[in-house]
């Protein structure tokens, strides 16, 4: 965190600035929280003014696979097709924090306080409009998925056809090799 953000984090009347940067299916949706577009980090941001939600992010000293939502509210029901048609699960989000200056500008570099992996969008319509959560996950959350891949020649030819180097792992598995004997 630069002196300059830590300095406006702490001051008496805080403006804080949220940035969204996830990946769908067909490219990278880029939020803010304030309204209209803002250059930043190279690259043109959307405002999403008081339509942009964020779950919690908890910081642990253990480790833990924790996530957080991004939420838009008050999106159109056009909308909501198009997100149902590109979310994909696994793709990658991230979350910057930072503050914005008396004046409107952005604070150097904004802290990124999140990155993770879609999980599930969850869509809510009550009649006026939609909105539309979007989860992320850690990628510690894989450290609790069991793997289904094992060195054998069938998961070999499933992950690279053709290849040959796992052939004879079972012929040789209850092979006794004895070694420096003559």
């Amino acid at each position: 965190m630069t002196a300059a953000l830590a300095a406006a984090l702490s001051a008496r009347r805080l403006r804080p600035v949220i940035f969204f940067e996830g990946a769908f299916a067909t490219g990278v949706v880029r939020l803010w929280s304030g309204l209209g577009e803002i250059g930043w980090a190279g690259q043109s941001w959307t405002g999403a003014g008081t339509l942009l939600g964020l779950g919690a992010i908890e910081e642990s000293g253990e480790v833990v696979a924790s996530g957080t939502t991004v939420a838009l509210s008050g999106v159109p029901a056009d909308l909501v097709q198009l997100v149902i048609a590109e979310a994909r699960q696994g793709l990658p989000g991230r979350v910057w924090i930072g503050a914005r200056t008396e004046e409107g500008g952005l604070v150097a570099d904004p802290v990124q306080a999140f990155s993770g992996r879609l999980d599930v969008p969850e869509i809510t319509e009550d009649g006026t409009g939609c909105t539309i959560a979007i989860a992320y996950e850690s990628r510690l959350i894989d450290l609790t998925t069991p793997r289904s891949w094992r060195y054998t020649h069938e998961s070999q030819q499933a992950l690279h056809p053709g290849d040959r180097g796992f052939e004879y792992v079972t012929a040789i598995q209850d092979r006794e090799i004895t070694w420096g004997r003559g």
